[in-house]
């Protein structure tokens, strides 16, 4: 069936990009202003404030808005979202998640940058959990659902991946005590490790626990700042030394041993993903694949 040239618009990739991207700060910022409206809130975004508020209505708006895109402009099943495989892939996401922000503060720990100076107790954790779990919901539907994975169709997996991670750690440089290095940090830990859990499971539900995991076991539980973002957690600690090292204000995911530790996982995800023929290759790599598959053998005869 000939396309006509409106849906041909619409079917590019950039211009799904910026639909879904609409539609998704559309749906949050209705969302915010119907708080605020009703009273509930006090200022539209008010994260601080009402942690729970505005990481459930955050979540809500960006799943809402994703769906609705995807069914009427897309016209398919939302299956990167299937709850088939949420409860395995979000728990395995935690796990990984958990395992690397615990390996990253301990090297910062033994090299003698990470103190621990008091005991806030565990209803100090309550807010890093909800905000964590809202921001990875809507950052992963966002980065991973629309950009990286729009991008990934038009250009191939490799393209997408050079793409969407420094945009991830450009989205980062506005926050507290941030600077280019933890931008760059950003971009190549957490740009890739969460495009790679992305790829190698064509889901949203592993690289939105790990997301998740890392936030909170660095806010919630072992006491830093969080992408330079900093009100407790069940520790008190504080980092010192080199910022190279550990992090400085902005938090630990600026450090180098972050960096190595989430690059090498991500390294890891890329390299199953790839083998188990996960990647998308780019539109001209198809290309020449058709043409050389086009042209006759030495040998071989023809049907004439």
């Amino acid at each position: 069936m000939r396309q006509t040239l409106t849906s041909r618009i619409i079917r590019f990739p950039l211009t799904r990009i910026v639909i879904a991207s609409c539609a998704l700060g559309g749906s949050w910022i209705g969302t915010q202003s119907l708080l605020k409206w009703t009273g509930v809130v006090s200022s539209i975004g008010d994260a601080a404030g009402s942690p729970f508020l505005y990481s459930t209505s955050t979540s809500l708006a960006f799943l809402g808005a994703y769906l609705v895109y995807v069914r009427l402009v897309e016209w398919r099943p939302v299956t990167e979202l299937s709850p088939r495989k949420a409860p395995g892939e979000l728990g395995a996401g935690i796990l990984l998640g958990a395992g690397l922000f615990t390996a990253t503060i301990g090297s910062i720990g033994l090299a003698g940058f990470y103190e621990v100076t008091g005991v806030n107790g565990a209803r100090a954790a309550a807010p890093w959990f909800v905000l964590s779990l809202g921001s990875a919901c809507a950052e992963e539907i966002l980065i991973r659902g629309v950009i990286f994975r729009i991008t990934e169709e038009g250009l191939g997996t490799w393209n997408a991946l050079v793409i969407s991670s420094p945009l991830f750690g450009m989205a980062h440089v506005a926050n507290p005590h941030a600077t280019v290095l933890s931008g760059l940090a950003i971009a190549l830990e957490a740009g890739v490790l969460l495009a790679a859990a992305y790829v190698l499971t064509r889901r949203l539900w592993l690289p939105i626990g790990l997301h998740f995991a890392w936030n909170f076991v660095q806010g919630g539980i072992f006491g830093v700042a969080v992408s330079g973002y900093r009100f407790g957690g069940i520790l008190r600690a504080r980092l010192s030394g080199p910022e190279i090292l550990s992090g400085g204000p902005f938090g630990a995911e600026a450090s180098i041993f972050a960096v190595v530790f989430c690059l090498a996982a991500g390294a890891c995800l890329l390299l199953k993903a790839r083998r188990m023929g996960r990647f998308i290759p780019a539109p001209w790599a198809r290309a020449r694949r058709s043409l050389q598959a086009a042209v006759p053998a030495p040998g071989q005869i023809l049907p004439g």
